[in-house]
């Protein structure tokens, strides 16, 4: 507990420090949200309209120190400011219409991808030189070499135009309105398909082979070699003594990628013109979109840090050394 204790204060701290600089940042590059918004009109606004934008925008000439904790304030109500590429939207909406496109498509595949891979590793690992430890290593090893954009290329041209398995462009039918019901639904998974298959195959080369190399070496352990020698299980052996060690710096991994998920995968989101938070961010660095770069910034610290300290609640039940203060 104490060591959760400790964690949990490192990870506030951290979140705090990132809040601290999501505020300066924006602040110390030149213009601000209101000014790249009335450039768009090449200087036919009126200059009340200026003075009013100005306000909407929360662009004031308060000390900083003041400028910080009306920030903090906001952030406490969920006023994450206006977005200027998608105005007069707040950027709590945008983020809230992109986010489920992302975590739909993006975590779901990071989860398959991880189970597959490491499932994979730690069964290539324990039957080593074996058929699949000779068919797979090579075959993950110039996948993973592959350029992602260059594979989802080809998978879109193979399955998509050629073959016509899968919808080639889009989160969903266009001709049908977003709703709840069972046709919906179904377009979106049917337009999700090879997004996701490219984002596991382009993906799971890593968590295998990382899984691979922690299990050989886990296998060379004396408690492993003691746990062979008491006659144990093979399934057990397997799964108590070495993947459940051998798993430990995937789930560190896992914790990075699960954190980066919640950014989007931009290469999916271009190639297969699928909506999500990756290409608002995109666009919002393009039109200095400071309010949402920030708001998706906070988004991406806050998946992070989450990430990791679940992470930790599961390293202290795999981990005895963790739960002992030892680790």
């Amino acid at each position: 507990m104490r060591h959760l204790l400790r964690r949990l204060g490192f990870y506030l701290i951290a979140f705090w420090a990132a809040i601290t600089i999501n505020f300066i940042l924006p602040r110390l590059a030149p213009g601000d949200p209101a000014s790249a918004f009335i450039a768009r009109f090449q200087g036919r606004v009126d200059p009340k309209a200026i003075d009013a934008l100005r306000i909407q925008f929360g662009v004031t000439n308060d000390p900083m120190w003041i400028q910080y904790f009306q920030y903090l304030n906001n952030l406490l109500h969920g006023n994450l400011g206006l977005s200027v590429t998608y105005f007069p939207a707040p950027v709590i909406q945008v983020i809230g219409q992109e986010l489920p496109w992302t975590l739909g498509l993006v975590l779901i595949s990071l989860i398959i991808s991880v189970i597959i891979g490491t499932v994979l590793g730690a069964l290539v690992a324990w039957r080593r030189n074996g058929f699949l430890d000779n068919l797979l290593p090579p075959i993950f090893t110039f996948v993973s070499s592959v350029p992602y954009f260059c594979l989802a290329l080809l998978l879109l041209y193979v399955l998509g135009f050629t073959l016509g398995w899968f919808p080639t462009s889009g989160g969903y039918d266009r001709n049908m309105i977003p709703d709840w019901s069972s046709d919906f639904m179904y377009s979106v998974f049917e337009h999700a398909l090879l997004p996701a298959l490219s984002f596991v195959l382009a993906s799971m080369a890593g968590w295998m082979l990382g899984m691979r190399s922690a299990m050989i070496t886990t296998l060379a352990e004396d408690y492993v070699l003691m746990a062979e020698a008491k006659g144990l299980p093979e399934r057990r052996v397997l799964t108590r003594y070495a993947a459940r060690n051998a798993i430990l710096p995937n789930l560190t991994g896992f914790a990075i990628a699960l954190g980066s998920a919640v950014a989007g995968q931009l290469l999916i989101e271009i190639v297969f013109s699928y909506p999500g938070i990756g290409f608002s961010l995109l666009q919002a660095v393009q039109g200095s979109d400071y309010a949402l770069m920030q708001g998706m910034f906070l988004l991406i610290v806050a998946a992070v840090l989450g990430a990791n300290f679940l992470v930790d609640l599961l390293y202290t039940v795999l981990d005895p050394r963790v739960r002992q203060g030892k680790g």
